[in-house]
């Protein structure tokens, strides 16, 4: 790869403005290209970036202006302290973007974590917790915003909204983003909405569930199901799903549920069967959606809850196992938020690089071995 090779991986990120206003040894396009190395490579910390860039010097210096030599574990902590996350945020929906370049039918994800080592006792400073739009059709992340606390959810929710493009997409959304003007936003961007209803919204829970489950109980004919259960055996367990959809929802709207573009309500069925201790539960759950059950019909229905929980499975469990998200312990400014946005920059050019089959771990590990798989899974960046 030669100078402007490397230029190209990081278009996306070229107006991301640099927060230091003097004695600038560095330039910011070789810190930012080595951290994003680094860490699909397996780092973990600042130290680690560092030390990677110095045992890479040789590879390196064949397409980057290593003159004043690689920055210290220092520079970049101060670098990413100080780089502005709204900035750094907005390059990465940029580069995103074109890396999901399929609109139609996605369904896309939106759930909150907490960086549970971000917070400072000294200085009194809370965790981090953020929102991620997640992509299940593509398993990249398509951004996420820091917010103060998890109550704070309902806030972040609509301004991650605005930053992406969901026409002709579903957003699906636990109880906590379950808001009249959420599902507003939604439809206004020309999108689809799956929200999950819970005891937050107590009353229209209630009303739901006992229309539902009445309907139910009588083998209601005008009732969208699924014809056969989905049975699934694994992990010593026997789960079987069932789905049961209505699309009268005029009632709602008399008893003053008025959601915007409400189509139907969902009631979605976990039975699970423990072949350990012989015990069965049954656990439903319940969604409002834009889409017509007649139309979109029980089997997609149920794809898309239980694609929601993709966000869970595939995003935040992988950043907690391959990246050890949750034990890492930077305080300094910006830096947790944005050493967590290189995670998701990695794991995304991870996640597309489709020819090595096996898990994100064993990629990282094998960037680091190979580097013409590196700069394979980096050419995702251009």
């Amino acid at each position: 790869m030669d100078d402007a090779g490397s230029r190209g991986l990081l278009r996306p990120f070229e107006n991301l403005p640099d927060p230091r206003a003097h004695n600038i040894v560095h330039p910011l396009f070789n810190i930012l290209l080595i951290a994003i190395m680094a860490v699909t490579c397996g780092a973990p910390d600042w130290q680690s970036v560092s030390q990677w860039g110095k045992a890479k010097r040789k590879g390196l210096a064949t397409f980057l202006d290593l003159s004043t030599g690689i920055p210290s574990r220092d520079t970049f902590r101060r670098l990413f302290a100080a780089l502005n996350p709204d900035a750094f945020e907005r390059c990465f929906l940029t580069w995103t973007a074109e890396l999901v370049r399929s609109s139609g039918g996605r369904l896309i994800a939106l759930d909150g974590k907490t960086l549970r080592r971000s917070f400072q006792s000294a200085g009194g400073k809370a965790a981090i917790h953020r929102v991620s739009a997640w992509c299940q059709q593509n398993h990249v992340v398509l951004g996420q915003l820091a917010v103060a606390d998890k109550s704070n959810e309902i806030t972040a929710i609509p301004k991650l909204l605005e930053l992406l493009d969901i026409q002709g997409a579903t957003v699906s959304i636990d109880a906590m983003g379950c808001q009249k003007e959420i599902a507003r936003q939604i439809v206004d961007q020309q999108g689809d909405y799956v929200l999950a209803v819970k005891d937050n919204h107590k009353t229209l829970h209630e009303d739901v569930r006992f229309f539902l489950d009445e309907a139910i109980a009588q083998d209601d004919p005008h009732l969208t199901k699924l014809e056969k259960p989905l049975v699934e055996a694994d992990h010593g367990r026997l789960e079987t799903r069932r789905l049961w959809a209505s699309h009268e929802v005029g009632w709602l709207r008399e008893q003053g549920h008025a959601w915007a573009g409400l189509r139907g309500i969902v009631c979605a069925e976990g039975e699970r069967h423990t072949f350990a201790d012989g015990k069965t539960t049954i656990e439903r759950r319940y969604c409002l959606t834009s889409h017509d059950p007649r139309k979109m019909g029980a089997a997609k229905l149920l794809e898309m809850v239980r694609g929601h929980w993709g966000i869970e499975n595939k995003l935040h469990w992988c950043l907690d196992m391959s990246f050890q998200e949750d034990r890492r312990r930077l305080r300094q400014g910006q830096g947790a938020e944005n050493f967590s946005r290189l995670c998701r920059l990695a794991l995304n050019l991870l996640k597309s690089e489709r020819t090595l089959k096996v898990g994100i771990a064993t990629k990282r590990l094998n960037c680091g071995w190979d580097h013409d798989y590196l700069l394979k899974v980096l050419m995702n960046l251009g």
